[in-house]
């Protein structure tokens, strides 16, 4: 029997997930990335994700998802209860990043709030400014985030440099700035929760 474990994850959290690791010795895992830019085609997660457990599931001794509902309505929801894996609590990174009550609480706060996290900040102008068309159309700013009224930088593994280019990113935007620092103890033990081979080394 495969001894190893398969951890199905999300390219924008391979910093956060390789630090982990190695922090907790989780040398029993697997990590397969999937491409960080389905952040802007939610349409792929679900179908791909299923095509990669098909493959690959029998070869492992367990296999998780490192992925929120990220978009998808469900379907990855049904594509994992098809396989009988699990994935990370929450609608996305943001909730599982800054947890489930102090998510809720930030939208009560301000129903108009746009985040980001260390990954989109350090990848801003492809995702955000390139990936929405903004460097080329700068008109389409007030379409996309019209209805936005902060922007919330939650921060992983803080970065001086990261919360400069976020401030940035708000004034860009026309959106009044905020930080909120999530760390990474609640990530890990949403991951630990998943597979209690991690859970048995997680320091």
């Amino acid at each position: 029997m495969a001894r190893t474990t398969l951890l199905l994850a999300c390219g924008a959290l391979a910093k956060e997930i390789a630090w982990l690791i190695h922090r907790n010795g989780w040398t029993h895992l697997q990590v397969r990335y999937l491409p960080a830019d389905w952040h802007n085609h939610p349409e792929r997660i679900a179908p791909e994700i299923d095509r990669r457990l098909t493959d690959w599931q029998e070869n492992y001794r367990a296999c998780f998802v490192a992925y929120g509902d990220c978009g998808t309505g469900g379907l990855l929801d049904a594509v994992l209860s098809k396989h009988g894996v699990e994935r990370l609590p929450g609608a996305h990174c943001y909730e599982f990043f800054s947890g489930t009550a102090a998510f809720v609480q930030l939208m009560d706060e301000e129903p108009g709030t746009f985040f980001l996290t260390d990954f989109l900040v350090r990848h801003f102008e492809k995702l955000i400014t390139k990936g929405l068309g903004l460097d080329r159309h700068p008109q389409l700013r007030d379409m996309y985030f019209g209805n936005y009224q902060r922007l919330v930088y939650l921060t992983q593994l803080p970065d001086p440099e990261l919360d400069r280019q976020a401030q940035q990113a708000a004034v860009r935007l026309g959106l009044t700035y905020e930080q909120r620092l999530t760390g990474l103890d609640g990530f890990a033990a949403n991951l630990s929760a998943l597979n209690p081979q991690a859970a048995s080394c997680l320091s």
